[in-house]
């Protein structure tokens, strides 16, 4: 069987309301929902229901919070199921039959229906002018995934914790999924987007309502240099990224993207961080950042 993380921040109605839809699906798996508001205590509110309730008491951000409910998973398999997606069936349990087929895979990530009934959830990646991009991939058809999104997927328990599960350097939220599957890919890991498991999720109606667009914006610019920092490792990529540094300052100014410049300039507060995190993920690295960027070239 496999185990369910559900991290939740100040969701409470949604979170209950989903959930005693969701669990009709969830027969004999472990639940595990991860409160991430120190002062909105869920305590009682899975009386009588088989749930295992962790209560944060800081607010840790999305990455921490879901290491701190995978270390409380049972089973081999977690399922991440952000607090707002809702299953429409058990089809979910394909993924644990497309980890016996292939032991090399990492995760395997869900197609998700959304508000206006377009299919989303298979992505891609790519480098251009000094930048890493991603992007939605319109061909839908099975086959790799540049990344198991965070709040719709399944993974291989050992595979995350081998690899140090989310970093909490980018807290509170954008780009731990990215990172998270962009570091198994560099492992030699394999990530499986699966049409067939589809799920509802209105994206950042959650985050939406606690954060300002700028703020948000801001904060997944951050993340972005974060991640180019830390995770790439071909020297020509990073010489790039500087020298295009500039170019890229101005580029997004003239497009009205002011949080490309301010986003940056709060990376210097986790520099620290990011160079011990870059030594220890370029280390246990065995695949070149070329081949998994063409992975996913069109």
């Amino acid at each position: 069987m496999l185990s369910v993380v559900i991290p939740t921040y100040k969701n409470k109605k949604q979170l209950i309301e989903n959930l005693d839809k969701n669990e009709r699906f969830l027969p004999g798996c472990q639940i595990i929902v991860v409160n991430d508001d120190p002062v909105g205590s869920l305590k009682g509110s899975f009386d009588g229901k088989n749930i295992t309730l962790i209560e944060n008491k800081a607010n840790y951000g999305f990455a921490e919070t879901m290491n701190r409910g995978v270390a409380q998973a049972r089973y081999p398999f977690v399922m991440f199921l952000n607090d707002d997606v809702l299953l429409g069936n058990d089809d979910f349990r394909k993924a644990l039959e497309s980890f016996k087929k292939d032991k090399n895979l990492f995760a395997v990530s869900f197609a998700q229906k959304e508000k206006d009934n377009t299919i989303v959830g298979k992505n891609g990646f790519f480098w251009k002018r000094g930048f890493f991009h991603h992007h939605p991939v319109t061909n839908l058809q099975k086959g790799h995934n540049a990344w198991a999104e965070g709040g719709a997927c399944v993974v291989d328990k050992a595979k995350f914790e081998r690899i140090g599960g989310f970093d909490p350097i980018f807290k509170p939220f954008y780009w731990e999924d990215i990172d998270l599957s962009y570091r198994a890919w560099r492992r030699g890991y394999s990530i499986l987007f699966d049409p067939s498991v589809v799920v509802t999720h209105h994206h950042e109606s959650t985050i939406g309502t606690h954060f300002s667009k700028h703020v948000i914006r801001e904060i997944a610019f951050r993340n972005q240099h974060i991640f180019i920092l830390k995770n790439i490792g071909d020297r020509r990529m990073l010489v790039e990224y500087m020298l295009f540094l500039p170019f890229n300052m101005i580029y997004y100014v003239f497009k009205g993207e002011w949080r490309f410049i301010t986003g940056f300039s709060k990376v210097i507060f986790s520099l620290k961080k990011i160079i011990r995190q870059r030594k220890k993920t370029q280390e246990e690295s065995v695949v070149a950042d070329q081949k998994v960027l063409n992975t996913f070239r069109n």
